[in-house]
C-alpha cells in the first residue's frame, strides 16, 4: 500500500496510471460488449474503447521522463485521431479538456486537477448535441463534481486521500445509470460507456493510491473481468443504418456550426476536437452527405460508416457458428448480403480532392456518373490495415471464428493487409483469411458459400475445405466495350486501345487458377456481342453442368438481361442467375458498359 502523501502528478505518475486504466478496460472489452444495449444494441462499445484506448500505450512507452503537459497534448491527439463510437469519442473530448487547462504544467496539485476534470467534463458534454443523463457523461460530471466538492470540504489533502473519498461516488453513479434510462433498466444493465469510463478511473486511481499497475492484458486470450447479468433483447435497432465519422483539419473550425449543419441528418451526434481538428461521430442513413458537409470546414480524412443493422443482427444468437466478412471488390446482390449476414469492409475511392467509401458514400450508378462526367480519374485503394482491423477486433469479440474471403492477392495488397491485420487484433476469435483468387462476381460467390455454411451451422473446419473446392470452380469473366476508362487508369496502353477501335475488337477477360484477370481472347465485330459472350463461356462448361450464374453491369441493366436470356439457353442447368451492379474495383478500369460474370460449378 502507498503510504506517502502525494501532493502532485508528474508525467510519469500520470502516464502508469493512465496505463494502468486502459489495461482495465481491455480486460473487460468482452463484458462490456455484452451490456452495450444504448444507444445502439450493437454490442461494441467495449471493442470501440479498446480500439481508442490502446494507441495511447504507445505514445506513453514512446520517452522516459514525460513532460505531463506535453503527455497530455500527445494523448489527447492520439484520441482524437483513433477515438471510435460514441463513448470513445466523449472521452476523446474529455481529454481535450483536460490538455487546454494543463497545457503548460509539468506537474500538477489536486485543485489544478479537479478544474482540468471539470474544464474536460465540460468539452465531453459540449461535445453532444442533446446530452443525455444516465450515461457516460453523468459518470465523467460526477467525477469532476466529486473530486472539487472533495476539495472544497478538505482542501489540504493530498490526491490519495481524495482519491479514496472520490472512487466510491464514481462507482455509486455507474450503478444508478440502471435507473435512469428506461432501455437500461429494462435490460437490468449499467450504461456500458459509463462502466468503461469507471473502469479507465478506477484503474488510474488504484495507482496512484496503493502503487498497483493493472497487469498487461494477454494479447492472444484477453482476459475479462466477470460479467453482469445477461441481458434479454430489449431494444429495436436505431432507425438510422450507419455510425459514421471522419476527422476534419481546418484552420478556424465553428464547432457549434458544424453540429447545427449535421443537426438534420442523423442523431447521436458527437464532435470532439479543437478549431483546426475536429472529429465527427453520428448516426446516419446518408454518409455522403456528412461527409460533404464536414467539407465546408477542412480538409477530411478517417472516413468511416459502419453497418449498425448488421452489427445488431449479429448480437442475436443464432445457428451461425462464424462471421464471413469481404472487401468490396467483392460484387454481390443485396439481398444476399442482407439474407446472409455478410461484412463489407469498403475500398476508398477518390476523385482528385473528393473521397468516398465504396458502395457506402458513393453507389455504383453514383460512381460511374462521376467517372463519365468528373475530368479527373478516380484511384481506388485498398482498405487500410485499420479498417479491416477494426472489423476483425468486432466480430473476433462475437464469434469464435471469422472467415475473411479477399480480393485475389495477384490484383490488390488487401490480402496481405488482412493477414497483418488479423494478427494486431486482441479478441479471443480466431480470424481466418482466405484469398479468393478471384474478384468481383466470383469473389463474391465464394462469399456466398461461406455465408451458406455458416447459416447452416457447419464448422469452421468443414467450410474451409469446401470453400477450397469452390475456389477452384469458380471463375470471374468480363467484356469491356470501351477500354478508354482502361487507358486513363493508366492499366492499357493507348496504343491498344486504337487498334481495339479500328479491328472491332472487345476484349474477353478471365480470372486464371492462380488469381490473375488476364485477356483470353477477343470478339470480332460489334455484332450480338453479349450472344457470343455467352457462348464464349459455355464453352468452358457442358449443359449437363449445375453451375449459379452471377451478371454485373455497369449502368447496364438491360444489356445485363439480354445476356442472362442466352446464358439460359446456353447453359439450362443454371440454378441461380442473379443480376446486380458492379462496384468501383473492376468499374474503374472497365467503365460504364461492362459486364462482369461470375460462373461457379456446383458440387454433386
Amino acid at each position: 500500500m502507498q503510504t506517502t502523501t502525494l501532493f502532485y502528478i508528474n508525467g510519469d505518475i500520470f502516464a502508469n496510471a493512465l496505463r494502468s486504466g486502459i489495461y482495465k478496460v481491455i480486460k473487460s472489452q468482452e463484458n462490456l460488449n455484452l451490456i452495450n444495449v444504448f444507444p445502439v444494441a450493437d454490442a461494441d462499445t467495449g471493442t470501440n474503447l479498446c480500439l481508442s484506448l490502446g494507441p495511447l500505450i504507445k505514445v506513453i512507452e514512446s520517452k522516459e521522463n514525460h513532460h505531463l503537459g506535453t503527455l497530455l497534448s500527445e494523448l489527447a491527439d492520439k484520441l482524437l485521431d483513433n477515438s471510435r463510437g460514441n463513448s470513445g469519442s466523449i472521452i476523446a473530448q474529455f481529454f481535450q479538456g483536460i490538455s487546454e487547462y494543463s497545457n503548460n504544467k509539468s506537474k500538477i496539485s489536486p485543485i489544478d486537477f479537479s478544474k482540468s476534470l471539470n474544464l474536460g467534463s465540460k468539452y465531453a458534454n459540449d461535445a453532444l448535441s442533446k446530452p443525455i443523463e444516465g450515461t457516460i457523461i453523468t459518470v465523467i460530471s460526477v467525477f469532476a463534481k466529486a473530486m472539487s466538492d472533495e476539495i472544497k470540504k478538505n482542501p489540504d489533502n493530498d490526491f490519495h486521500s481524495i482519491y479514496r473519498a472520490v472512487l466510491p461516488l464514481v462507482k455509486v453513479a455507474v450503478t444508478d445509470t440502471k435507473n435512469q434510462l428506461d432501455v437500461l433498466k429494462k435490460a437490468n444493465v449499467v450504461d456500458a460507456g459509463a462502466k468503461g469510463f469507471y473502469l479507465l478511473i478506477k484503474g488510474f486511481i488504484n495507482h496512484i493510491t496503493s502503487n498497483e499497475i493493472e497487469s498487461k492484458p494477454e494479447i492472444s486470450i484477453n482476459s475479462y473481468s466477470e460479467t453482469d447479468n445477461h441481458f434479454k433483447e430489449t431494444s429495436s435497432p436505431t432507425s438510422f443504418q450507419y455510425c459514421t465519422e471522419c476527422i476534419i483539419n481546418g484552420k478556424d473550425i465553428d464547432r457549434r456550426k458544424l453540429r447545427e449543419s449535421l443537426s438534420e441528418h442523423g442523431d447521436s451526434i458527437v464532435i470532439a476536437g479543437t478549431k483546426q481538428k475536429a472529429k465527427i461521430h453520428i448516426h446516419t442513413d446518408q454518409p455522403n452527405t456528412i461527409f460533404e458537409v464536414a467539407k465546408h470546414y477542412g480538409k477530411i480524412t478517417s472516413e468511416k460508416a459502419d453497418d449498425m443493422h448488421l452489427q445488431h443482427k449479429i448480437t442475436k444468437k443464432d445457428a451461425s457458428k462464424f462471421a464471413v466478412i469481404t472487401d468490396s471488390a467483392a460484387d454481390i446482390h443485396d439481398e444476399d448480403i442482407e439474407k446472409l449476414d455478410i461484412h463489407i469492409v469498403p475500398i476508398r475511392i477518390q476523385f482528385g480532392e473528393k473521397g468516398y467509401l465504396d458502395k457506402v458514400s458513393i453507389t455504383p450508378s453514383e460512381f460511374f456518373e462521376e467517372l463519365n462526367t468528373n475530368p479527373i480519374h478516380p484511384t481506388t485503394s485498398q482498405p487500410s490495415m485499420g479498417d479491416l482491423r477494426r472489423q476483425y477486433q468486432y466480430l473476433a469479440s462475437h464469434f469464435e471464428d471469422v472467415i475473411s474471403i479477399n480480393i485475389t492477392n495477384k490484383l490488390s495488397g488487401t490480402y496481405d493487409a488482412a493477414i497483418l491485420a488479423s494478427k494486431k487484433i486482441t479478441a479471443s476469435g480466431k480470424i481466418h483469411i482466405f484469398n479468393s483468387l478471384n474478384a468481383s462476381l466470383g469473389q463474391g460467390q465464394i462469399a456466398i458459400v461461406a455465408a451458406q455454411c455458416a447459416k447452416a451451422g457447419m464448422s469452421i473446419l468443414e467450410t474451409l475445405t469446401i470453400l477450397k473446392e469452390t475456389r477452384n470452380n469458380t471463375k470471374t469473366y468480363a467484356i469491356i466495350p470501351n477500354l478508354k476508362y482502361a487507358v486513363r487508369g493508366g492499366r492499357v496502353p493507348k496504343s491498344i486501345k486504337l487498334i481495339a477501335e479500328i479491328m472491332r475488337l472487345t476484349p474477353i477477360l478471365q480470372t486464371t487458377s492462380d488469381g490473375y484477370l488476364k485477356t483470353k481472347n477477343f470478339l470480332f465485330g460489334r455484332k450480338d456481342v453479349l450472344k457470343r459472350f455467352s457462348r464464349f463461356i459455355s464453352k468452358y462448361h457442358n449443359k449437363d453442368e449445375k453451375i449459379t450464374i452471377s451478371i454485373g453491369h455497369a449502368c447496364a441493366p438491360e444489356r445485363a438481361k439480354l445476356l442472362k436470356s442466352y446464358f439460359l439457353v446456353d447453359l439450362p442447368r443454371a440454378t441461380e442467375c442473379k443480376i446486380t451492379e458492379i462496384g468501383s474495383a473492376i468499374g474503374v478500369h472497365g467503365g460504364p458498359g461492362a459486364i462482369v460474370v461470375g460462373i461457379q460449378i456446383q458440387s454433386d
